[in-house]
């Protein structure tokens, strides 16, 4: 930085730190204290408030709640479908083995009608 840019930097930031600081009161929604009210009137329009933010809160809460349901919902059906799809194709399987071990046993056992093993000629 050259000395003229410094110093326009420092100024400027001077002037921020000492410019005052003004800041507004925002009504924050949230849980009041209403037992300091000395008035019946003020008294019940804090709880009144409390109220209104209690139900705002627990309206939101149901909200979230009832979509996080209605995915998990939705999820445990597409899992309930791929259960589905691969218990089908377990038994297919199983039923291949089956066919197949029962192929290889009839391949093994002569049919009826032919010998065992190879003629044997008498001996002279």
């Amino acid at each position: 930085m050259t000395g003229r840019a410094a110093l326009a930097a420092s100024l400027i930031l001077a002037a921020c730190i000492q410019a005052p600081m003004v800041a507004t009161a925002q009504d924050v929604p949230g849980i009041e204290i209403c037992t300091v009210e000395k008035t019946m009137e003020r008294r019940t329009s804090c709880l009144q408030s409390n109220v209104d933010f209690l139900q705002k809160t627990i309206g939101k809460l149901s909200a979230d709640h009832q979509q996080k349901l209605d995915a998990a919902k939705a999820q445990v059906e597409g899992l309930k479908a791929a259960v589905v799809a691969l218990q089908k194709t377990v038994d297919d399987l199983q039923a291949a083995q089956k066919k197949a071990i029962e192929d290889q046993k009839k391949k093994a056992e002569p049919s009826p009608g032919q010998d065992a093993g190879p003629a044997k000629e008498g001996v002279k």
